[in-house]
């Protein structure tokens, strides 16, 4: 990808992101007026949290503190849909072009993700007690951000235009071959999160490729090994597998010139069911033998699993 459809792609995105922001803020400022509710506390809380995790907590007399706690997490929300909005027009400039619906939606979770990750991170809010109201009061205003950041990037995007007489090279559609190896290799990076790149570049890359793969590769069979080792399934170990199994997606539909819509679903469905497969046996298999067993035992299924779905 050249550095000018980069630049579009991301400029692009920042102007998604600052429309899908305001669409966002409108519709939770529509909701506090209809309920009459409260605004949420949570910005502020993770502004003030982080703060005091990296030792620079906010100061000032009390109200001077609270003013300044509450701008710093709106600031917080603007600069989080401005870089969701940037990455997702980067990687539309890449090539990765989801149907208006997935692409809605897929923004959406992604802005949803970046404020809400970071909160249950620093212990601000555990996500596992938000009722059906909390999820369904977040959800709303985020996928109204996704819709209007998607339909922005589709509106600016150059390389759509209506009665052009330019011939595009567009890709083929994916074949059901291709959506079930990039649903594998999503399990596959369930197990081990490195295989979504390191698949497809052991089995078709150049030799420097092949070499940091491998090296990414063999650190993380090491470091699974180890006691300190956060779960798979925590705030920052799942999306990063689910994020690993969509770029090996793209990355099989791209080798073989496919669109990548279904390949990427496939992907990022079949590294949540690995990870929580892989988690289950880790649980179930640690009362039989020692773990470092059963995580041979995995590692063998995933890296067996990455190379039937690559090759």
């Amino acid at each position: 990808m050249n550095s000018s459809r980069t630049s579009r792609g991301l400029l692009g995105g920042l102007a998604a992101g600052a429309v899908g922001t305001a669409v966002l803020n409108a519709v939770t400022y529509a909701d506090m007026a209809w309920r009459g509710r409260e605004a949420s506390t949570m910005p502020a809380d993770t502004v003030e949290a982080l703060a005091d995790h990296l030792g620079r907590p906010v100061g000032g007399s009390a109200a001077q503190r609270g003013n300044r706690l509450t701008a710093l997490g709106a600031l917080s929300g603007t600069v989080a849909g401005l870089g969701v909005g940037a990455l997702v027009g980067t990687v539309r400039a890449a090539g990765l072009r989801l149907p208006r619906g997935v692409g809605a939606v897929v923004t959406g979770a992604a802005a949803m993700a970046a404020t809400d990750l970071p909160a249950a991170a620093l212990g601000v809010t555990d996500l596992r007690e938000w009722t059906p109201q909390d999820w369904v009061s977040d959800a709303v205003p985020h996928l109204a951000f996704g819709v209007a950041a998607h339909s922005t990037l589709r509106l600016v995007d150059p390389g759509v235009r209506r009665g052009s007489t330019a011939v595009v090279d567009r890709p083929a559609k994916a074949s059901a071959g291709l959506v079930a190896r990039s649903a594998l290799l999503g399990v596959a990076t369930g197990g081990r999160s490195s295989l979504g790149f390191a698949g497809p570049a052991l089995t078709g890359s150049s030799s420097p490729a092949k070499a940091l793969a491998l090296a990414g590769l063999g650190f993380e069979l090491y470091q699974d090994k180890q006691p300190a080792t956060p779960s798979r399934l925590s705030a920052a170990g799942l999306p990063a597998r689910i994020a690993s199994g969509v770029g090996g997606a793209v990355a099989l539909a791209r080798r073989e010139h496919r669109r990548v819509a279904l390949p990427v679903l496939a992907g990022a469905f079949g590294a949540l069911t690995g990870s929580i497969a892989g988690a289950s046996w880790r649980s179930w298999a640690g009362e039989f033998v020692p773990d470092w067993q059963a995580a041979v035992v995995e590692d063998v299924a995933s890296v067996t699993l990455a190379v039937l779905a690559s090759r």
